[in-house]
């Protein structure tokens, strides 16, 4: 085992990103498309709207009939046709003469402009339906035209987007029933540690509820990957070495919590140097999470060794896994959004490393502004909960106070968006 050697953050991520892997592509049904990833562009089959179109109530007429129409004289024209929505009239407009349409509806050969029923008068003449209007009209007036926002060919959705409800209706739009997605990353949770405790069991004097599987298992699934529970193990070399090993073949990402710091039961570093993986770091010099030990199998495989301590472990997830989960999904942009915002508290405590900061962010009139969520210690569970964000500390400062400006990492992001750092 090398000595540990803290790396700085953004060349840990560098590390980690070079074993980016693709997923393949399924199909699924549209309603169950929603926070997927596209697998491939979606293009527009045909244009939008597909043809000149009313956008709203009203009457389709000649432009050239309305050049006398003034408040004094009012233009009369014969109401031929009547169409709604979906109808398409068999009639060609024709010198003073309209057809009432119905938003939606196709405009009839020979009509070229539309007027909104709320600016014509109606009424019959010898049996007949006639309406009439007071100001002169321009060809092309009020038309939607076909292709206007469309195209046939235009990408729609690029490979890689994450489904949202207003995707899903681009999607149907265009005839997607069955939607091209990535087949989500199985990525196995394994946690470590004699001292943990079931969910369901009670509070035993020394031991504490493993809380890590169940928030790792739900950062899993939130960032679009197929989470894997392989239980819990023991302190025992041989026993975490065993469930490691097994763990591999059925897995794409493997997410051990514990077992990676420097005490006398932290075998995960050794355990990947028996199964033949590099190790990629066992250091990083961040503050919660400075132990996040990551490594790499022949297969290309990573094995994430994440801290026990449930702030700790939750920092490396979403810097170091979550975007490799987006990755795979065919994010271009897989790394946390950085903002500015102005810290609302004082921050007073030294950081040698950089520091990770649970935090809210949120609009003061029109400025962000961020506060720290609880307290700022590794082991803390509750300034998890309300946290949306990071406030990264850069090394080496000794503390920030209120009204200070600080960057922060979003955890929030559909489609990606800056990275954290520069990846090269």
């Amino acid at each position: 085992m090398k000595r540990r050697q803290p790396i700085p953050v953004e060349e840990a991520i560098n590390k980690v990103h070079q074993f980016k892997k693709h997923g393949e592509i399924e199909w699924v049904p549209l309603k169950e498309s929603l926070d997927r990833f596209i697998a491939e562009d979606i293009l527009a089959d045909h244009d939008v709207p597909a043809f000149d179109r009313s956008p709203y109530d009203g009457f389709a007429l000649r432009a050239e009939d309305t050049k006398e129409a003034t408040n004094e004289q009012p233009k009369e024209f014969e109401v031929i046709d009547h169409i709604g929505a979906g109808l398409v009239s068999k009639k060609t407009v024709g010198p003073s003469q309209a057809v009432r349409i119905m938003t939606g509806a196709k405009i009839p050969d020979g009509a070229n402009v539309v007027i909104m029923i709320e600016l014509t008068k109606t009424f019959e003449k010898d049996g007949r339906p006639f309406m009439s209007i007071k100001r002169r009209l321009h060809q092309g007036d009020h038309i939607s035209r076909q292709g206007e926002e469309t195209v046939k060919g235009t990408v729609m959705v690029k490979k890689g987007t994450k489904v949202t409800p207003g995707v899903i209706a681009i999607l149907a739009t265009f005839g997607y029933a069955v939607v091209p997605v990535v087949k989500k990353p199985v990525i196995g949770i394994i946690s470590t540690g004699t001292e943990l405790l079931q969910v369901s069991d009670p509070v035993v004097d020394g031991k504490i509820r493993n809380s890590n599987l169940s928030m790792v298992y739900a950062q899993i699934v939130k960032a679009g990957g197929e989470p894997l529970d392989l239980g819990g193990v023991s302190d025992d070399f041989n026993q975490s070495y065993e469930a490691v090993k097994s763990a591999v073949d059925k897995v794409d990402m493997l997410v051990t919590t514990g077992g990676v710091s420097v005490g006398d039961f932290d075998f995960l570093p050794a355990i990947y140097e028996k199964l033949g993986a590099t190790v990629l770091f066992n250091k990083v010099a961040m503050r919660p999470g400075s132990v996040t030990t990551v490594a790499a199998l022949p297969t290309g495989q990573l094995l994430y060794g994440l801290s026990g301590n449930p702030a700790a472990c939750f920092v490396g997830f979403e810097l170091f896994v979550k975007p490799m989960i987006y990755t795979w999904c065919l994010n271009e942009n897989p790394f946390p959004t950085v903002a500015e915002a102005k810290l609302t508290h004082d921050f007073p405590k030294a950081n040698p490393f950089n520091r990770f900061v649970r935090a809210t962010i949120q609009f003061t009139g029109s400025q962000l502004s961020v506060t720290p969520t609880g307290l700022d210690k590794s082991s803390a569970v509750t300034s998890i909960a309300d946290a949306n964000c990071f406030i990264v500390l850069p090394g080496g400062t000794r503390g920030f106070k209120a009204g200070d400006q600080v960057h922060v990492l979003l955890f929030q992001q559909e489609s990606g968006g800056s990275p954290c750092w520069p990846i090269n």
